[in-house]
């Protein structure tokens, strides 16, 4: 049973520990609820989340299981006493350390859903069920594609579909009292006129605190906005989208498919948009000057320095693992970058204390560990890839953390 090895042999019930498979059989749906006493954000989602499975959800088939960040087992027990679903048992530290990594939580509260199959269903639970307390919506199911699509095209409206012209739609999230904005706009203004218009229509989608305030930046710009009064539909493209910060700059397929979200990142490489639509595809292999982003959340196999052929060796085994996970760079166990000096790599090399150029497996979310290959970058194929990547797999290699 997927569960089983999820969460071990045994969860914690208001009776004692009981076996996984009997817990979890026959659930629709099972929420993995990162939490901790200590934490004011929990304290005051614990509560509403409680009423909410009480009331409706655990009558749909919906079970919880609490993963506790409590300091001391006997915190542990006074918070899960609160709480009226089931837990992993405080002693399974290690079993609690490898859900926090295979979920990437960075923060508490956290609510992972899965389905009866184990699968994740969405990593944004809080959000969902915070939507839809009583569960009309249950088990929370995120739309296709296809029904993304048709509601974003919806909320764009045929006036702005006629005036894109079938070219591709980079929606700009963005307001004047973000000093960040006011940077990144004048930029953004320069390569439209400069060539991206020709590939590329942009619809400003404001996050300015009045209409006067949105007049005055949509003045700065010559592209199309979607209408200020439009709240409700702002509202909509940013959760859709998963917009949570601005500036951000996500484009569209000319059939409303999302193309990337990453699109600031993009054009710092492609300001025309000249190598539209592959060249903004996620890569299994990229600079992490330019995106580094997965450091924070995944395990990463860095070559620092510009070495060509060592450059080669990693992008070959990271088309390889692409091609392993079905060609969706959020499958892929790990992540795959060139770290040619400069940015982000010479602030790693400060971290590691690595002067010459080599090979480097980065897992920052395990307490800022990385591990060295042993070999010169210029001595690395693939096979010298491949065996360091398995001997980090089978503990063999030596664990250094970042200096701080």
């Amino acid at each position: 049973m997927a569960f089983v090895e999820l969460f071990g042999a045994t969860l914690l019930t208001s009776t004692g520990e009981q076996p996984t498979d009997e817990v979890l059989a026959g659930k629709s749906a099972v929420g993995i609820y990162f939490s901790g006493h200590w934490c004011p954000p929990c304290r005051g989602f614990t509560p509403k989340l409680a009423e909410w499975y009480t009331a409706n959800l655990k009558s749909k088939g919906f079970e919880v299981v609490f993963v506790s960040s409590d300091r001391d087992e006997a915190s542990f027990k006074d918070y899960f006493g609160e709480q009226p679903w089931v837990a992993l048992p405080y002693a399974n530290r290690e079993l609690k350390d490898k859900l926090s990594k295979k979920f990437k939580v960075q923060g508490i509260p956290s609510f992972v859903i899965l389905g009866a199959d184990g699968k994740v269903i969405t990593k944004d639970g809080r959000d969902a069920v915070s939507k839809d307390p009583t569960g009309e919506q249950f088990p929370w199911i995120p739309p296709t594609p296809a029904e993304k699509a048709k509601t974003l095209l919806d909320i764009l409206g045929p006036d702005v579909l006629a005036k894109a012209g079938g070219k591709y739609i980079g929606l700009y999230f963005s307001g004047h009292w973000c000093p960040p904005c006011r940077g990144f706009t004048p930029k953004l203004v320069e390569f439209y006129q400069d060539g991206l218009k020709e590939n590329m229509e942009i619809v400003f989608v404001s996050s300015d605190k009045d209409e006067n305030a949105f007049n005055e930046y949509f003045g700065e710009m010559p592209w199309l906005a979607l209408p200020y009064e439009k709240r409700q539909e702002k509202e909509v493209l940013s959760n859709t989208l998963g917009v949570d910060g601005i500036p951000s700059f996500v484009v569209l397929n000319p059939d409303g498919t999302v193309l990337t979200t990453e699109g600031r990142a993009k054009l710092t490489s492609d300001p025309k948009g000249a190598s539209l639509p592959d060249g903004w595809l996620p890569q299994p292999f990229n600079d992490v000057n330019e995106d580094p982003s997965p450091l924070n959340d995944e395990q990463c196999v860095i070559v620092l320095g510009a070495v060509t052929a060592a450059c080669e060796a990693v992008k070959s085994v990271a088309n390889e693992y692409y091609v392993a996970a079905g060609r969706d760079i959020e499958a892929m166990p790990m992540r795959f970058f060139s770290g040619p000096d400069g940015g982000v790599a010479s602030q790693l090399r400060k971290l590691t204390g690595l002067s010459e150029d080599k090979l480097v497996l980065f897992d920052i979310p395990s307490d800022g560990a990385f591990y060295v290959c042993d070999k010169i970058a210029s001595d690395i194929n693939e096979a010298i890839v491949k065996a360091f990547i398995d001997d980090f797999k089978a503990g063999k290699l030596e664990k250094k953390q970042l200096q701080k």
